[in-house]
């Protein structure tokens, strides 16, 4: 039967999972306040970085953000006006832009990528052994939509 409480096991999960986010989240971001990088921003430099030179579509990378389009484009706005980033139209799709970094953003990436690895391992990845790592990563999967599980015939 369907309850409007939580039980204490589901309580003491979520709110675990809530308080260990905001706690690394805020950590994560400290560190990179040096540099003048949010999270947010972070995230999409991190993205592209790792696209190269041809940069992303910038409606993909709203998506893998999590943001509105508007949202989004406030955000590359800010990267545009820092000179991190330059948008160029597709040259698949002339209706549409594409992101890349430019080599300020590239040179900010390769420091912003070592601190924020160097706070990622002492914050979280150091105090996990493998087999954490292996079962968060099989939770992370089945918690996504995108991923279609199998819980088919076998169970």
């Amino acid at each position: 039967m369907a309850t409007d409480r939580l039980g204490d096991l589901e309580q003491e999960a979520w709110e675990g999972f809530l308080r260990a986010h905001e706690r690394l989240w805020r950590a994560m971001e400290a560190g990179l306040a040096p540099l003048n990088v949010s999270m947010a921003e972070y995230s999409v430099l991190s993205l592209l970085y790792s696209a190269g030179p041809e940069g992303r579509r910038m409606s993909y990378l709203a998506q893998r953000r999590l943001m509105s389009s508007g949202g989004f484009t406030r955000l590359a706005d800010r990267l545009e006006s820092r000179g991190l980033i330059e948008r160029r139209r597709s040259p698949v799709d002339g209706r549409a832009f594409d992101a890349v970094l430019t080599s300020d953003g590239r040179a900010l990436m390769r420091k912003a990528r070592r601190r924020h690895h160097s706070d990622l391992r002492e914050l979280f990845f150091d105090r996990l052994d493998d087999d954490d790592l292996r079962r968060l990563a099989d939770i992370w999967a089945r918690l996504d939509p995108a991923v279609e599980t199998d819980r088919g015939d076998d169970a």
